[in-house]
């Protein structure tokens, strides 16, 4: 789609036909050499017979580059078959995760999940620090996959962030609706839309999706719905609620199985939804893997709350006279206050009214045009601190 003249993408000037298109795709056998197979245009590599393979400087970049290239330019998804051959590893954890959910339930916490309905689930935020807490042995075993690793460096390069939330569906349990995935994913509509498009072809570049099966996974247990090549559909963080582009989805997506260790990677920009459960007996855990880029931060430490509390009175006083409104108010803020919801703690910090918590800026915001007291402010922002502690 060529770059529209505004340089922001819209809803409405999503094309279907295009995206048919480019979603109509095959594999090009000669692009995946080191494949096992192909199942449905996903490449499927078995890493029992490629593990040489990484432990050799350039034989480990030859095979990154390829999974970088299926990520940006090709299928858009992969499986590592047995990315994590540790099954007891596998079974220790699910035995830790199972605990925790036990525990979060008994104490009233219902995590919500950002495309399903609620109750479809149980969701374990930063399941990474949880499990390294409650079972450290466990937490290394479980993360000494050398697959994991250079999956997550061929697409991010080395010092990646690692996060993870466990997903666990039960018999019955519903399914996601198609979306892409964070940053821009996670925005409502209207703020996705704020941002040129120049971000929306930036932003799957920063992070990674993963998911490591704890159990196996037969398609009547819901495995993840992929649309291969979908990425490659730039406004696509645009038109992804569209219900011509969800229904198209559903016509034409593929669901792969899953066994106990294996691995599935997809460029955030895939469109994907978790499938519906419509098995009898099986719990369908899946440790979802998010890994963000290190060029994804600031170059300095700025107490951006301390800037806000002292700055607010005067910015308060300046928008009740009138001498401040409009642009000029919103460049301030820009420059003041926090303007993104990541990373937080999702158990105490979870989305309300949308897809993303609320930012340190619109607290600012609504405190200097509703004229809250310096106390007030203070009090929200510290508030809003201790929500987002890990």
């Amino acid at each position: 789609m060529p770059l529209p003249h505004t340089g922001f993408y819209d809803e409405d000037s999503c094309d279907l036909a295009e995206f048919a298109s480019l979603t109509s795709q095959n594999v090009d056998l000669d692009t995946v050499p080191h494949a096992k197979q192909v199942l449905r245009n996903v490449p499927v590599y078995d890493m029992a017979q490629l593990s040489t393979m990484l432990g050799e400087q350039t034989s480990r970049r030859i095979l990154m580059a390829e999974w970088a290239r299926v990520l940006h330019k090709g299928a858009g998804v992969f499986v590592l078959k047995q990315a994590c051959p540790d099954h007891d590893a596998i079974d220790a954890a699910t035995q830790s995760y199972e605990q925790v959910i036990a525990q979060e339930r008994a104490a009233g916490g219902a995590a919500a999940d950002h495309f399903a309905a609620a109750g479809s689930n149980d969701r374990i935020w930063n399941s990474l620090q949880k499990l390294a807490l409650k079972s450290p042995a466990t937490f290394i075993r479980y993360f000494a996959s050398p697959a994991i690793d250079a999956a997550c460096e061929a697409w991010l390069g080395p010092n990646y962030q690692m996060t993870a939330q466990v997903n666990l569906v039960h018999p019955g349990g519903q399914a996601q609706q198609a979306h892409r995935d964070y940053h821009l994913g996670f925005q409502s509509a209207d703020i996705s839309a704020s941002y040129p498009a120049n971000v929306h072809h930036l932003s799957p570049l920063m992070t990674l999706q993963g998911g490591i099966a704890h159990c196996d996974i037969p398609v009547a247990s819901g495995p993840t719905k992929l649309l291969p090549f979908s990425q490659l559909y730039k406004p696509g963080y645009a038109a992804w609620r569209r219900d011509d582009f969800r229904a198209h989805f559903e016509a034409h997506h593929v669901q792969l199985p899953l066994e106990k260790g294996d691995a599935i990677f997809f460029n955030p920009a895939l469109f994907h939804a978790a499938g519906a459960n419509k098995s009898a007996d099986i719990h369908r855990m899946v440790n979802l893997l998010q890994v963000s880029s290190a060029f994804g931060r600031a170059m300095e430490t700025v107490d951006r709350a301390a800037i806000c509390k002292m700055v607010f009175p005067a910015l308060r006083e300046q928008v009740a006279s009138g001498q401040m409104s409009g642009d000029r108010l919103e460049a301030v803020l820009g420059s003041t206050a926090e303007g993104y919801s990541f990373p937080t703690n999702l158990d105490r910090d979870p989305p309300v009214g949308g897809l993303a918590p609320q930012t340190q800026k619109a607290i600012l915001r609504k405190a200097v045009m509703d004229g809250w007291s310096e106390q007030a402010l203070s009090e929200a922002l510290d508030a809003l601190a201790a929500r987002q502690m890990a």
